[in-house]
């Protein structure tokens, strides 16, 4: 069981929801129950597995929830490229969600590895 408040990855989850609920505050308005609705459900699914997972008692379920976790934010970045095609966001927005996603990814991975490392030993 870990305390996932002091988890970086977590912080950096609510940091990213934030970001995102700002930036799909200026989608047009008929998209609210439609692309801006998926795209915060999924930001807000990073940190809120990584939550329920450190939650478990076993490394197991955690690594789980972990994946779930990196998952959703698979699912967020595809996404946020579609709002770029769809010209709801400039290049500039985009550059800027793939590289918070793409950070968050990266700690996800590293936390599941060390998580199987621990398993290994």
């Amino acid at each position: 069981m870990h305390n996932y408040k002091e988890l970086k990855v977590w912080q950096k989850g609510r940091e990213l929801v934030k970001f995102i609920y700002e930036l799909t505050s200026i989608f047009p308005k008929d998209e609210t129950y439609s692309l801006t609705s998926q795209i915060r459900r999924a930001v807000i699914s990073i940190p809120s597995n990584i939550a329920e997972g450190s939650g478990h008692f076993s490394e197991k379920q955690f690594n789980r929830f972990l994946e779930i976790a990196y998952a959703s934010s698979c699912e967020l970045d595809t996404q946020i490229i579609l709002s770029y095609d769809l010209n709801f966001i400039t290049e500039e927005k985009l550059k800027m969600s793939t590289n918070k996603i793409d950070e968050i990814q990266k700690m996800i991975a590293g936390l599941i590895k060390s998580l199987q490392k621990k398993d290994i030993d």
